[in-house]
């Protein structure tokens, strides 16, 4: 017995089909809320589906400039210098809690306003939410009848990752193919540092630079390669210290052309 489904949730197949007088293929269309109730009937909860990535589901820059924004971003943006004061001392109330329950005396000179650093550290970690990407961009777009292939590489980039709260660092290397316009180079790097500089997966991180690149310049094509150490498998769990993670995202010719992604990779070194 097989349900297969190509819509915007993640279903768990060990779970599905309560009905036993089913014995098909059954491909549905994407997953809307009204419908929802049809998947109940099958077995299907709510609590067992999850909705696809911010990627797929919403559009690269929002029409006031943000780009995936998390939750509470406008907020940040809106806030007064009041309420930015009260948003690090809950912060650092909030750490004062943990490091009294790790067992630390949160009274000792080292720790004493370690809780205010690490408030502000994290407000500055995750300011890619904050940044328009309008005001990272600019005017540094410009007409230029050039075609040829345009790579910026080893961009230092350090993020966050979301699952243990804990850094992952390396290089991203970007490439597009230009359709009549072209971008300041240094944006390009302050385009990776804007979607560093938030909670990220590093399969996240390289289709947002890539798809906000594309957004921008409707370009021929754009590639993005990011080569990563996370320290939550290099200082914790499994322990590889040598271990490091290469994620691409290829888009318009780089994906349909293998040629065109060929020269990209044997620019980068990786052929």
């Amino acid at each position: 017995m097989t349900y297969n489904y190509s819509g915007p949730f993640t279903i768990d197949y060990d779970i599905i089909m309560a009905d036993k007088s089913y014995n098909g293929t059954v491909t549905p269309k994407p997953v809307l809320p009204k419908e929802l109730e049809q998947l109940r009937n099958v077995g299907v909860t709510p609590l067992q589906t999850r909705v696809a990535s911010p990627c797929t589901l919403n559009p690269p820059i929002d029409s006031d400039g943000l780009s995936w924004p998390s939750l509470g971003a406008r907020s940040r943006i809106e806030q007064t210098p009041e309420e930015a004061k009260g948003r690090e001392e809950r912060i650092a109330a909030a750490v004062k809690t943990i490091l009294t329950e790790l067992g630390e005396d949160v009274d000792r000179e080292g720790l004493l306003e370690t809780p205010e650093r690490y408030a502000r550290a994290m407000l500055y970690f995750t300011k890619g939410y904050e940044d328009n990407i309008r005001d990272v961009i600019k005017r540094a777009v410009f007409e230029e009848n050039h075609d040829e292939m345009v790579i910026v590489r080893d961009i230092e980039i350090y993020s966050l990752c979301e699952h243990h709260l804990v850094p992952f660092f390396g290089k991203a290397h970007i490439a597009y193919i230009p359709n009549k316009r072209v971008l300041g180079l240094s944006k390009l790097a302050r385009l990776a540092e804007m979607y560093a500089r938030r909670f990220q997966v590093q399969e996240r991180l390289t289709k947002q630079i890539a798809m906000a690149l594309s957004e921008i310049l409707k370009p021929r094509g754009v590639a993005v390669v990011i080569e990563a150490a996370h320290m939550c498998m290099v200082s914790r769990g499994v322990q590889k210290t040598g271990s490091s993670t290469t994620t691409s995202c290829m888009l318009g010719c780089f994906r349909d052309q293998q040629k065109t992604r060929e020269e990209f990779l044997t620019l980068l070194g990786r052929r």
